[in-house]
């Protein structure tokens, strides 16, 4: 377990705290801010120490071992930060979606594509292998985006399944748990959820989570520890081909009611931000939606430059 200091501790609470908020917006994902921040490989590795040594500790009550043995300080904190942003932030989103979403998917568009940059500078060695994971990774991540999201039911064995689902995809880079959960029709329902309270909802969810989360750790470490380079590659092309999805001017072109009668958006095109006027008839906020993706650039830009995580490994 690494010793943080609490200045040390509230920059990793503040990161948890960027996770909640991007996994809270389809087509952005908190595991690339725990990437450009540095964390990345520490959550993985943390996550995937909850095995069986971690309960053997646990039922001989050497609560000391147990807790030094799963990260827990980092895992508390990091955790907390995300569940206090997924709470206080998904009426904001939700009202920023509905209302500006063009220029809330501007600032994610300049986040994503320098999110996409700085990962790709951790590949180390560049051999005939590294492009094609990167195409390959591009190519299954603009596939996702353009799903279709369909009909599903609100049974607990699927809230389950969708779950365990959305948070292996929460954890990678560039693939969106959130817009996995769109194409699942179970976005809004479990925002809804969150919002109203439902203890069951949002307790089979976590199950899901938390079952999904375990089990797939271990592969991306496995992953990250034999094939680095291909799997940094790999990671930044599912970056690449998620710029499909938060492209700001979107025109509907098929749209589908959902369970309260609301008509939501189904299948969208990207059009430039002219386009987008003379279409829609609504404002493109193009100057402002190219600040703001200026704005999300350099905001990580100088994350990754200025953020150091030091801490001394025990």
């Amino acid at each position: 377990m690494k010793r943080r200091s609490l200045r040390e501790y509230i920059l990793l609470f503040s990161k948890g705290v960027s996770m909640g908020a991007a996994d809270v917006v389809p087509g952005v994902s908190g595991g690339t801010i725990a990437f450009i921040t540095g964390i990345y490989e520490e959550l993985l590795g943390s996550i995937r120490s909850v095995d069986g040594e971690a309960v053997k500790l646990l039922i001989r009550f050497r609560l000391a071992d147990f807790w030094s043995h799963i990260n827990g300080n980092f895992l508390v904190v990091l955790i907390s930060g995300i569940l206090f942003s997924i709470a206080s932030l998904s009426r904001l989103i939700l009202f920023l979606l509905e209302n500006y979403p063009e220029l809330l998917w501007s600032f994610f568009f300049g986040l994503i594509v320098a999110s996409a940059v700085v990962v790709s500078k951790k590949i180390t060695r560049w051999t005939w292998g590294v492009p094609l994971a990167g195409l390959a990774g591009a190519a299954i991540a603009y596939y996702v985006t353009v799903a279709t999201p369909t009909q599903t039911p609100e049974a607990y064995w699927f809230i389950f399944l969708s779950g365990a689902i959305a948070i292996c995809a929460m954890i990678l880079p560039g693939i969106s748990g959130s817009f996995l959960l769109v194409l699942l029709s179970k976005y809004e329902y479990i925002l809804g959820a969150v919002k109203e309270l439902k203890v069951d909802v949002i307790l089979v969810f976590g199950a899901g989570c938390l079952t999904g989360i375990l089990s797939f750790s271990h592969v991306i470490n496995w992953m990250l520890k034999k094939y680095h380079n291909v799997t940094v590659a790999l990671l930044t092309g599912f970056m690449v081909g998620s710029l499909n999805k938060v492209w700001p001017w979107k025109l509907t072109i098929e749209t589908y009611t959902d369970r309260h009668g609301e008509v939501k958006p189904l299948i969208q095109d990207n059009v430039l931000p002219g386009a987008y006027e003379s279409l829609t008839g609504k404002e493109s906020y193009l100057v402002y939606g190219v600040v703001l993706a200026i704005f999300g650039f350099m905001l990580v830009y100088l994350v990754d430059k200025f953020t150091d995580d030091n801490t001394t490994q025990v």
